[in-house]
């Protein structure tokens, strides 16, 4: 098995910034592709982003391109989200994800290990 959990949400004004970190344990994080998704209230959850096992593959939503920018540490088994010009859209739990596949996917069934969440509200 292979924890993950989530840091850094919180409340943010529009146009602000915010970088999630998402922390794995019990796998050889370096083996996998790791996404970013998030679920707003009353929503499906949708794919953000996502970086292969090396960091040299990256994919992203069009609702986040040019906004978001998603990074690894594999020294630290850490995977991070940074959120720019955030808009009230943005609001959601972020959740993070593990895929064993190196090679990075955008749809939630391919991924192994899921984090808990953490909340990111976008005031206006």
């Amino acid at each position: 098995q292979m924890q993950l959990v989530e840091s850094g949400g919180g409340l943010v004004q529009a146009g602000g910034s915010l970088r999630l970190a998402c922390t794995a344990s019990g796998r050889t994080f370096s083996n996998y592709a790791m996404g970013w998704f998030r679920q707003a209230t009353g929503k499906e959850r949708e794919f953000v982003g996502t970086i292969n096992s090396s960091g040299s593959i990256l994919y992203y939503a069009d609702s986040v391109q040019g906004r978001f920018t998603i990074s690894r540490d594999n020294a630290k088994n850490t995977v991070y989200l940074r959120m720019s010009s955030l808009k009230p859209e943005d609001t959601a739990v972020y959740y993070c994800a593990a895929d064993r596949n190196p090679i990075p996917g955008r749809r939630q069934i391919e991924y192994d290990y899921w984090g808990r969440g953490t909340q990111v509200t976008v005031s206006s």
